[in-house]
Order: structure tokens, then sequence, then C-alpha cells
């Protein structure tokens, strides 16, 4: 059978395009649907302005902490308008950008929805991004899903008064209060942002320290650092209702407490975004919160349909969706073996301020395997003893006991990220605390202390499986 394209991959988001791009160089005719935005989740309505967005919260500090260096400076008002509208500007020029890839790689784009017909065959529909265009079906001989995640609510009277980050990003006037449920990445960043642009901020959560799965250590640094930040944490409270008085919300936890605020905001999770695609119409299986099944060379259930990213709901980052899709394609298109990716030692980051950063395992995760030895250190950065503010830095270094390897590394500080993306190199390399020793550091900085940590602090025995 003659097909329109060699491979069809739906949602042009990081993971889909450069799945297109990396296949369409091996020579592949491919094509890309996407119904939303050119770029994806990561571009429009993710990392990427939420990054510019906590950025901008940062600069009330630095006016603050400048008088201390001798700078006769006072602080402003901060115009949310004046950043969506720069945000915004960025976006529309990172958009081109993708577009413009993709064309220059031969590859089709094709606006609107994606539904399936059957395994081989697509039927799109006008969307939102291109209301005037025809429907169309298309066939391929190989698919693949990319279309990321939707963030949820939860299931509770008033939940269509709150707002997710898909709203968040075009609000049209800063919220003067604004209450966050949820503490896991989206939750903790966007405190942090309205908290440095001068909201009031309630954080609800239900366990005892924010940011679950991370270590311990810097889950409880975390909780420091946004109690310093000026934010309200409410932990081990449940959301109960959320009802309008007049222009107020007033958001009703289990233990009876009610917050009044301009705002509530759920970072409440994100689940796969498959409710249109037609699935009924393959074979493909999904799992639990809807996440399509994959083997390990992501292939779904429905031989020559693929999966990649968010939707399969493992390592929800863009790295990873990338990786993904750059291997598959160099694996079903490419002549030599495919690159291979070390997905248990990918970085994470979440972008408050300070930030956290993390490598590897975490002690508890370490412990299951051996007695480990820990190197944990906590100080305040010279940018702050002069500035006098409190902003501490922690670094922790997990080293397998019996064999001395580095096996998890977690700072929460200043330039946690760009610290970290260097030392994953060396955790992916399975380098010795040895190693660490005998590297000479830079000074004076902070990341020099990953290479200074002379001392074991505790040992922590094997956890009893």
């Amino acid at each position: 059978m003659t097909y329109d394209f060699d491979l069809l991959v739906i949602g042009a988001g990081s993971g889909g395009v450069r799945c297109a791009r990396i296949a369409a160089g091996h020579g592949a005719r491919v094509g890309v649907v996407e119904s939303r935005h050119w770029g994806g989740t990561c571009v429009n309505l993710g990392c990427v302005p939420k990054k510019l967005m906590v950025m901008a919260s940062d600069y009330a500090d630095m006016v603050e902490d400048s008088h201390n260096f001798g700078w006769s400076t006072s602080p402003g008002t901060h115009d949310w308008a004046t950043l969506i509208a720069a945000k915004d500007r960025e976006i529309t020029r990172l958009n081109g950008i993708y577009v413009t890839m993709l064309e220059k790689a031969g590859i089709t784009l094709l606006t609107g929805h994606a539904q399936f017909v059957d395994g081989h065959t697509l039927r799109i529909t006008p969307s939102p991004l291109a209301p005037s265009e025809q429907p169309r079906t298309v066939t391929a001989e190989r698919i693949v899903i990319a279309t990321g995640s939707t963030p949820t609510k939860l299931d509770i009277p008033g939940a269509e008064l709150a707002i997710t980050s898909d709203q968040a990003f075009g609000l049209p006037k800063r919220p003067e209060r604004v209450v966050m449920i949820g503490s896991g990445y989206i939750g903790i960043e966007f405190a942090g942002i309205f908290a440095g642009l001068g909201s009031r901020v309630d954080l609800v959560y239900r366990r005892d320290l924010p940011l679950r799965g991370f270590d311990e250590d810097m889950r409880t640094a975390l909780a420091d650092a946004i109690e310093a930040r000026g934010i309200t944490q409410h932990r081990h409270a449940n959301p109960v209702s959320i009802t309008q008085n007049g222009p107020e919300l007033v958001l009703t936890l289990d233990n009876g407490q009610a917050i009044t605020a301009d705002c509530v905001f759920m970072a409440t999770g994100r689940r796969p975004k498959i409710d249109a695609l037609g699935l009924a119409n393959t074979s493909i299986t999904t799992a639990e919160n809807g996440r399509i099944q994959v083997n390990a060379e992501s292939e779904t259930t429905h031989r020559g349909i693929y999966a990649i990213g968010d939707v399969t709901d493992r390592i929800n980052l863009t790295p990873v969706a990338i990786a993904e899709g750059h291997n598959l394609a160099d694996r079903l298109y490419g002549k030599a073996p495919p690159r291979q990716w070390c997905y248990a030692t990918t970085p994470k980051a979440v972008f408050f301020s300070p930030p956290v950063a993390t490598v590897g395992l975490t002690e508890d995760e370490a412990a299951q395997n051996g007695a480990v030895d820990i190197y944990l250190t906590r100080f305040t950065p010279m940018r702050y003893t002069l500035a006098g503010r409190v902003r501490k830095t922690v670094m922790k270094l997990v080293v397998e006991q019996q064999s001395q390897k580095v096996v998890g590394v977690h700072i929460l500080g200043d330039e946690a990220p760009e610290m970290l993306q260097a030392v994953a190199i060396a955790i992916t390399a399975e380098l010795t605390k040895a190693d660490f020793d005998r590297t000479i550091g830079i000074h004076p900085t902070s990341a020099e202390e990953l290479v200074t940590m002379r001392t074991r602090t505790r040992e922590t025995p094997e956890a009893s499986k």
C-alpha cells in the first residue's frame, strides 16, 4: 500500500518535533499535526514562559540586596501587563522558529485536530489554531503520538472557579492574594513567582513537606526557603470547596480553615492528553491515569503506532521526550545504531528562588541497595552575607559505601540547575567520591563545595526490604 507519509507525528512539542526532524534527516517522508501551539506545552504554557516569570520575580530582591553593595536604588512597582506582553513576544518568536525548523527539514505541517480512523489513517479537522482549514484524511505507514499532557483539577465543589497553569500565563492582571493548591514542581514554582512579584501567597498541601519524591534533606531545606520567601504553608491540609463571595474566592480546608483570595490555583497534577485521539479505533492499550502503554522501543500495543513523552507518563520532562523522539527516529530510519540515553540519571530542577536541582538517587533510595555515606553542607553564599539576606545553600552527596560511587547529588541554592547539569555527567559516568575529592575547585564559588566536602556527615545503613 502507498501511504501519504512514512511517518506522521501527532503533536509539535519538543519530543514530536525532534522525532520528525531526525526522521526527515534520514530521508523519511514526514508530516506533523498540531492543533494548538507549535512548540507544544514547554514552549507555550510550561518551561519557557515559567522560567521567564521566575526571572522577573527575582528582581525585587536584587534591588533590595544592592543597597549593601553600595548602590542607591529604590524599589519600583511591577507592571504585570508589561511582563506578559514581553513573554508573549518571545513565545511568538519561538513558535516561528519551530515552524521554520520543520519546514527547512522538508516536513509537511498539518494544522488541526487529529483523530484515528484506523491504525494507518488520521482524520484532521479544524482547530482554533487554523479554524478555516478544511477537514482532510491522511495516511502513514507509522504514526507517533506525542500529544503531551494537560492539567487536572481536584473533584471538589467550586473547582470550576480555580485556574490551572494553562490560564496562569495569560491572566489579565496579577492577583494580590493567591492560594496555591499542590506542592509539586508547578505549585512550588508559581508560588515563588507570585510571591516574588508581590502577591500574598498561601500554599496548601497534604503532606508534611513539599516536593514528594525528592530527597528529604532537600524537602526540609525547601520548606525553610518557602517560609523565608514569605509564603504561608498549610501542611496536612486538603481542600474541601471553593465558593464565590463577591469578587473574592474562599477556599475551605478539611481542618475548618477558610482562606480568602483573588485567585485559587490548582497545581494538582497532569494527565496524558488523549481524549480526542479516537484511540478506540485502534488496539492501543491505556493504563491508569490514561497513560499510553509502550514497550522499551516506544511502540504501543498497536503495531506501527508509537508514543513518546508525557503521554506515556514515565519521566515527564522535556529533555526526556526529546531523547525518546530522537532515539525512535534513529531506530526506525537511521543506518547506524541509535544513541542510548541514561534515563536513570536524568537530572531534575525546580525553579523556585532559590532553585532545587537533583540527579541520581535520594538517600532513602540508595539505602535500599546497601549502606550509604552522606556528605552534607549548609551555608550562606557570599552574595547574601553582604546583602544581609537569610538565604541558604544546601548541598548533599549520597555515596554508595561499598563501591564509594557517588550515586546522588542534591542542591538547593542559586544556580543549582546550572551546577547539576555538569554533575549529572559525573553521576552517569559512575565516578567515585575519590574522583570528586581529587578535582580542584573554582574559588570562590558555591560549586567548589561539591569537591571539598571531606568529612562524612553520617552513614545510613541498608534499609530493611
